[in-house]
């Protein structure tokens, strides 16, 4: 168990390991001034009379080690052996603006190991004690100068192996996670009191909030927990293989844009609409990351074929089948390569897929506008490609799009790159919170999503406000427990019992 107790004054080398030209110690606690008066001696004034953060030169007088010695007849003085007068510089923050907002000092000298333990036997004879595994970070969390996501952080910040992980942890130590989480928390705070004021006054026929707002915030709620818990869940899995599918209305060029990418006949290619009735999939290699291409079949709306007042069996279930496989391969997908064909308008599900992403369209009059029928916005990023490039262009599409020819290869390099960019970009999203963070929450955010959408359902269809209530406690709590607003001794044992001694 992580040691915890605020009274004790604690110390600890907080420099790497090793020899070093200059070494650390650290010291934390209410009576870190009384322990250095009794070892330290400034070169000008006193420890008394410093009221901020200041720089200190001066001599510590440590026990432990000795200078070159004065001999008299052979033999080393004891003084000399016990105790002697170490060159140091001293940072002493003597108010609550410190790190873990208690008086903190670190003491700058030589960073020779047996130097270093000579100090820490001193400051322990002074009167504090050594520090236990993350103790100056488990203070700065108690004190709420930092909180759960961000001391993981720190953790991961020491044990970065690259660039990459380093950028990672820090994205996360400056709020990355906690701010999202910690806004979204007072937004269910603010819902909650709007609720039970409500309840408290429900005789008084007074309405705190109307029941469309209620169900609007519960939902916009339960979607953000969702992305957060996605977002962590991508994180934790520890796979780089982006799912690149492509998708588009039939007959646009998608399987032959596909062998095109991959560069051999994989997918099957026919002059017929619909040919592609399952999915395919191929491993490409952009710029050093594997991606995984998916061609789906072409998107429409299949309705049942009825005869005599029942549902044909035939072409209809395969057809709905093959649609069904389409959309649970887009909903998967880490990026969407959209197929618009160059050679024609754009068909209404195109329009309306524009609309979704805010991309315009020609009218009639030539002006470009937006579609209508918006719908959900997409799960993943989207790049647009224009197919058959080499025959005359009558589409009315206006928007950003990479230009192909399956026939000549034009722009086939150029759609690799997008790809390769757009993955990169996705990693590095979903990549945004450290693995041990990753581990701990995903439990909890999920449970916190389930009780968001069991409250908004109750919401809607206007049952009683305590259910909600209560729905919305129990994500509050599980919330809690992710930024560390509520924790246990368990949690935070095995947050903290991974750090080494002295951070």
């Amino acid at each position: 168990m992580v040691l915890n107790r605020p009274s004790d004054t604690i110390c600890a080398i907080a420099s790497a390991a090793g020899g070093a030209a200059r070494g650390i110690v650290r010291l934390s606690g209410p009576a870190v001034a009384e322990c250095l008066a009794r070892c330290f001696q400034p070169a000008d004034g006193s420890l008394d009379a410093i009221s901020r953060p200041a720089a200190i030169s001066g001599l510590l007088q440590v026990r432990g080690i000795q200078n070159s010695p004065r001999r008299h007849g052979g033999t080393e003085t004891d003084e000399e052996e016990r105790s002697n007068s170490l060159p140091c510089e001293v940072y002493f923050w003597p108010t609550e603006r410190s790190y873990t907002r208690e008086p903190v000092a670190e003491i700058h000298t030589i960073g020779s190991p047996p130097v270093l333990e000579a100090i820490i036997e001193t400051l322990c004879n002074a009167g504090a004690r050594l520090a236990g595994p993350g103790e100056f970070t488990l203070r700065a969390f108690l004190a709420r100068r930092i909180d759960l996501p961000q001391a993981e952080a720190i953790l991961a910040v020491i044990d970065a192996a690259d660039r990459r992980d380093l950028d990672v942890a820090l994205a996360q130590l400056a709020g990355g996670l906690s701010k999202p989480l910690g806004a979204l928390r007072n937004d269910l705070l603010d819902l909650l009191a709007h609720l039970e004021a409500g309840l408290d006054f429900v005789e008084e026929d007074i309405q705190f909030l109307s029941r469309d707002e209620l169900v609007s915030r519960l939902w916009t709620a339960q979607a953000a927990v969702r992305r957060i818990e996605q977002q962590i869940s991508s994180r934790s899995s520890g796979d780089e293989t982006a799912r690149v599918v492509l998708v588009g209305a039939p007959n646009v060029g998608k399987s032959s844009l596909f062998n095109a990418l991959v560069g051999n006949g994989t997918a099957i290619i026919s002059a017929e609409p619909g040919t592609t009735r399952d999915f395919v999939t191929a491993w490409l290699e952009l710029g050093g990351r594997r991606c995984q291409l998916i061609d789906t079949a072409g998107v429409e709306e299949v309705a049942p074929l009825l005869h005599g007042g029942t549902e044909t069996g035939g072409a209809s279930s395969i057809e709905n089948a093959a649609q069904e496989t389409a959309a649970w391969q887009r909903d998967a997908a880490h990026v969407e390569l959209l197929c618009i064909d160059s050679t024609r308008a754009m068909d209404e599900w195109e329009r309306t897929e524009m609309a979704r992403w805010g991309v315009p369209t020609a009218g009639p009059d030539g002006t470009g506008r937006i579609a209508d029928g918006a719908g959900a916005e997409p799960a993943a990023p989207r790049i647009v490609a224009l197919t058959k490039v080499d025959l005359p262009r009558r589409t009315d599409f206006v928007g950003d799009a990479v230009p192909t020819s399956a026939v000549t290869g034009a722009g086939i390099g150029a759609l690799r790159e997008a790809i390769h960019r757009c993955a990169l970009d996705q990693y590095r999203s979903a990549s945004s919170v450290v693995a041990s963070t990753s581990a701990r929450c995903q439990q909890g955010l999920r449970q916190a999503s389930e009780s968001l959408e069991r409250a908004g359902a109750v919401a809607a269809r206007g049952e009683g406000d305590e259910l909600v209530a209560a729905e919305l406690r129990w994500a509050l709590d599980e919330l809690g427990q992710v930024v560390g607003a509520v924790y246990t001794d368990d949690i935070l044992d095995r947050v903290f019992s991974r750090f080494c001694i002295g951070k």
